[in-house]
């Protein structure tokens, strides 16, 4: 590497300027820049980028939260260190959903989703379109829908502080506007007001008409830069600006965008900082709102925090499958156990029963009480016939289950829905979700029953295949999971995987298959991290024999020894090492009579994501993730993210090693650090020449702060491809319309013809397939699908659209998954409002003296109704009203009767007494840390106001209500002592955005190399 980087810095002072010149004509800016590597290729290493912001506004608030939580500090570095990978997961794919913004094609140049062009108002009912369709999916737990809703959300909110005048006008708060319809508006330029002056230089300094950067309230004027030529830019309007940006020589010339710190990209550079910071906080304000619309724990789990695996059962519910049921009732019992006492989370559990011709309902619950009595009820009934529904069911379990998940298949039959496997496939890969089958020999075919059964299938003429398990095989082995044939009086033993796998925190270290009958070796590396080691092996081992990094040895199958402990039973050796567990490389001997696969697992908070990109040079700058399978032979970007590492560890990762089936290393790639990491997570990027021809997993090597070598390994296999599907559109379904969703097929191999074929979970698709047609050699064939949504859908469902390609003569095969919300036709988006009635305050000096108090009406904008309130801060109390009291003194008397505990509901009546009418208005009251009152538990109606006083200590000034409606809209009522401003403007109260650590000179220097050889 270093030999490299001298070259790459012995180049003349010429080559540098040639190149960088050609990267700044490939790749135009026009909003924020998308992700860490947009540094490099526009360079400005300080500037913030899309995914730096969400990234450290997802982690504050998360933190923030779990502070919250748990009522105390706790160690701040301990908690980022245990967020878990699926945290990062999930923030990973909110920052995909938002840098996607930027490159998909139906996205990246359409203004209204950047604040570009003066489309302020469409700009801001699609931002509120998004925070709606993101409250819709939280509320039906359709999290990774909301996630991808979030990052939308996020774009389009950080691209209005870039590309709008609103830091120009000297604004040090966020605009409230924005995503609050109620709170005031300043208004937009007309099409026929100029906004701009000439500007000849690529600093554009004061270049704005001085209206446009008025503070003043009544004189403000909103305006945003015009990109490009759609939609034609005004004359005297405001250009984007940049060296791409052809509007830039309309007059009014040059720009006044914010996006980054090169003058090249951003005419108003000197404001990036700016921008950016109120961009973060207008990001931690949107997911405080969010934090405080669903709730600390829904929160949590739209980030998948501290959350342990998913226990995910396929059941076969036949009659021959008591023995398995029994064994997972067994096996969820035990788990369920040990989580009682571990802190975080319970997690997910999910059953998903068949037989033929039946498949589910999915049963998902978050309480491991009632999936226990759900599996206490689940019965062996009816069926018995090869083959059943299971292909069905997984696909079920793998729409509904978290990503990363594990699923356990309990079957004995054959698939009947092998059409299905694709679409499995797909989703299987893209969810990153392993599959493992534990398959028992049905009785019926056996013993004394074989006979019966030969007659039978000779009757019927269907003699079953001895492959008709291969389906099952090849899920397991491209998911990273086991195929376990084993018996009816083994499965209680052999489903001793399922609690191995669930664990918290498990990595794994060696996943490989192998077909040899000669003795081979496989090895792994046990770092200073990982504190047990389990072995699965499925097969028919005749020797095996284990070495420890200190050379000694134990045959496994002949002695008890040193080393580990093995368990055999039917179709799986289980080996467990001793402990302590020595650091270093293991090897394994072994020697079998067929197919084998090996697994090791260890445990270790120390794990890795990935995925592969490609450089954008379309209308953004930036690593593009490469959805579905990578392309076979052609160069492409390995993105990495390390999780887990604590704060002061100081550990290194030098390469990944592509491996091959077989375990065999096909490709080295070198890594290098984005100087992106923030935290307990490290990003580092590698650049292949080719991608492999062959199906590989992924090993990253690097070594701990000991020393030692540390080894991870992703068990899913990656499949090259020739082929490509792009999902062009990702529309919103509203019940009772048709929608079509565009596709793009690219063939990236000679003229041929191709399958496709359309799926999804809900049965909304009109034509499934599967479709042929002719695609030219590099050519590319567009086409749609049709779904059609009834009028019962519910709003906030997700459906799960699976598009799967297949060339006829070839394995060759890609895929696309999109997600699909419902939403109603007309939203509602306004939110409560909070109207000050009259303060009474007299604080004196000593504060303890003496009290204030303020009266407030509470009613909804929109049609939705009240839901909810709650008193998020401050010390005194609130008391709530179904009716206004006729005088003050009504109020008074309300508010200082007795109340023992809190939120308290008095319902008294004066027992027909019409001179006190007054006792006749219901009241509650409620303090800071009461739950949320539920309005339609308490007063008649939700769509009638509600009147409420709040009274205080004057030694507690401020306090803050919490308003919800029932469409999920919040508004925060802000109470202060001062009379002249009970309400104030929310402002963000949050820190700034930290430093950006700036890029490695030699990473740079290293990356323009790769790209210049590229070039070349």
């Amino acid at each position: 590497m270093s030999q490299g980087r001298r070259g790459l810095c012995e180049w003349s002072g010429k080559h540098w300027f040639i190149l960088a010149y050609l990267l700044l004509l490939a790749l135009p800016c026009t909003s924020f820049l998308p992700n860490f590597w947009s540094r490099v290729l526009t360079l400005s290493w300080g500037s913030h980028t899309h995914q730096y912001i969400s990234e450290q506004a997802i982690l504050n608030v998360t933190l923030e939260t779990l502070r919250d939580t748990k009522k105390h500090q706790g160690d701040h570095a301990d908690e980022q260190t245990r967020l878990g990978r699926g945290f990062w997961r999930a923030v990973g794919e909110v920052v995909t959903s938002n840098a996607d913004m930027d490159f998909l094609s139906y996205t990246r140049s359409d203004p209204v989703y950047h604040f570009d062009s003066e489309r302020v108002d469409s700009a801001m009912v699609m931002l509120r379109q998004f925070w709606a369709q993101t409250l819709l999916s939280l509320r039906a737990k359709e999290y990774q829908s909301a996630r991808h809703s979030l990052g939308q959300l996020f774009h389009s909110l950080q691209d209005f502080y870039s590309h709008s005048n609103w830091v120009e006008m000297g604004q040090r708060f966020i605009y409230l506007h924005l995503l609050q319809p109620e709170e005031p508006a300043v208004p937009v330029a007309k099409e026929d007001t100029p906004t701009c002056m000439e500007c000849f230089s690529v600093t554009c300094r004061n270049n704005l008409l001085p209206r446009l950067k008025n503070a003043e309230q009544d004189s403000r004027l909103l305006t945003t830069g015009y990109f490009s030529a759609s939609p034609p830019k005004p004359a005297g309007k405001c250009s984007h600006g940049g060296i791409l940006d052809s509007s830039r020589y309309v007059g009014a010339k040059g720009g006044i965008n914010k996006d980054s710190t090169s003058p090249l990209f951003s005419p108003h550079h000197y404001l990036h900082v700016e921008a950016a910071t109120l961009a973060t906080e207008a990001t931690l304000s949107v997911l405080r709102d969010l934090r405080d619309t669903v709730g600390h724990k829904t929160f949590l789990r739209l980030f998948s925090v501290k959350q342990v695996p998913a226990l995910v059962f396929v059941m076969d519910t036949t009659g021959s499958m008591f023995e398995e049921i029994t064994a997972a009732r067994l096996r969820a019992h035990s788990i369920i156990q040990s989580r009682a006492s571990s802190p975080g989370q319970p997690g997910t559990f999910l059953l998903v029963p068949f037989h033929d011709p039946d498949v589910g309902p999915v049963y998902e619950t978050d309480d491991p009480n009632q999936f226990m009595q759900h599996m206490e009820n689940l019965m062996a009934l009816g069926g018995g016939d090869e083959p059943e529904m299971c292909l069905s069911a997984v696909q079920l379990a793998l729409t509904h289950s978290p990503p990363m998940s594990e699923i356990f298949v309990f079957t004995d039959a054959s698939p009947k829905d092998a059409h299905l496997f694709d679409a499995v496939k797909a989703l299987a890969l893209e969810k990153q979700s392993k599959v493992t089958f534990l398959l028992t020999e049905d009785p019926n075919y056996t013993t004394e029953s074989r006979e019966r059964r030969r007659r039978r299938r000779k009757r019927s003429r269907e003699p079953l295949s001895p492959d008709r398990f291969s389906l099952y095989t090849s899920l397991s082995s491209l998911s990273g999971g086991l195929t376990i044939f084993t018996t009816n009086s083994d499965i209680h033993s052999v489903s001793t995987i399922v609690e191995d796998n669930t664990a918290a925190d498990k990595v794994t270290l060696l996943h490989v298959e192998s077909d040899q009958e000669l003795m081979f070796s496989h090895s792994f590396r046990v770092d200073s991290s990982v504190k047990t080691v389990t072995l699965h092996i499925t097969g028919i081992l005749t020797e095996c024999i284990l070495t420890s990094p200190s050379d000694q040895s134990q045959s496994l199958l002949s002695e008890e020894g040193p080393l580990a402990e093995l368990k055999h039973f039917k179709g799986l050796y289980r080996i467990s090492l001793l402990s302590p567990v020595q650091p270093g490389q293991w090897k394994l001997q072994a020697k079998s009579d067929g197919h084998l696969t090996f697994n090791v697992i260890g445990d270790s908070s120390v794990d890795f994501l990935y995925y592969f990109a490609t450089v954008t040079n379309e209308t953004h700058p930036g690593l593009a993730r490469v959805e579905g399978s990578p392309i076979a032979g052609v160069p492409a970007f390995l993105v990495l993210a390390v999780t887990g590492l604590a704060p002061d560890e100081d550990a290194s990762f030098s390469h990944v090693t592509l491996l091959g089936a077989d375990g065999e290393s096909l490709q080295q790639v070198k890594l290098n650090s984005s100087s992106s990491s923030s935290y307990s997570v490290t990003e580092l990027v590698g650049w292949m020449d080719s991608v492999p021809r062959v199906p590989f997993c992924v090993r990253l090597t690097g070594r701990d702060g000991r020393g030692n070598k540390l080894e991870r390994v992703s068990t899913e296999m990656v499949q090259p491809t020739h082929v490509q599907i792009q999902v062009l559109s990702v529309p919103r379904l509203v019940p009772g319309h048709s929608t079509m969703v565009d596709f793009d097929i690219l063939n990236h191999g000679p003229a041929r013809l191709f399958s496709l074929t359309a799926d999804d979970d809900c049965g909304y698709l009109q034509k499934r397939g599967p479709h042929r047609f002719p695609v030219a050699e590099q050519g590319s064939f567009r086409g749609q699908v049709d779904l059609h949504t009834p009028a019962t859908a519910q709003a906030g469902a997700t459906v799960t659209l699976t598009l799967t390609v297949r060339h006829l003569d070839s394995p060759d095969s890609n895929y696309a998954v999109a997600y699909l919300t419902v939403v109603p036709p007309d939203p509602d988006t306004s939110p409560p409002s909070c109207s000050a009635a009259r303060v009474q305050s007299t604080c004196p000096s000593v504060c303890n003296e003496s009290s204030w108090s303020v009266s407030l009406v509470v009613s909804d904008r929109g049609r939705s109704g009240l839901a909810a309130l709650q008193l998020q801060k401050g010390e005194g109390t609130l008391t709530l009203f179904h009716s206004p009291p006729p005088t003050e003194d009504n109020l008074v008397e309300a508010q200082s009767s007795p109340d023992q505990q809190q939120p308290h509901i008095d319902k008294t009546t004066s027992g027909g007494n019409h001179h006190h009418h007054h006792h006749h208005h219901h009241r509650a009251r409620l303090g800071r840390g009461d739950p949320p009152l539920n309005v339609s538990e308490w007063a008649l109606g939700s769509s009638q106001p509600l009147w409420a006083r709040y009274t205080s200590s004057c030694c507690s000034a401020q306090a803050e209500l919490l308003v919800w409606d029932t469409a999920g809209n919040m508004k925060r009522c802000h109470l202060r002592s001062r009379q002249q401003r009970q309400f104030r403007d929310r402002s963000t109260e949050t820190s700034g955005a930290g430093r950006m650590t700036l890029t490695s000179v030699f990473f740079f220097l290293f990356s323009l190399g790769l790209l210049w050889s590229s070039l070349l």
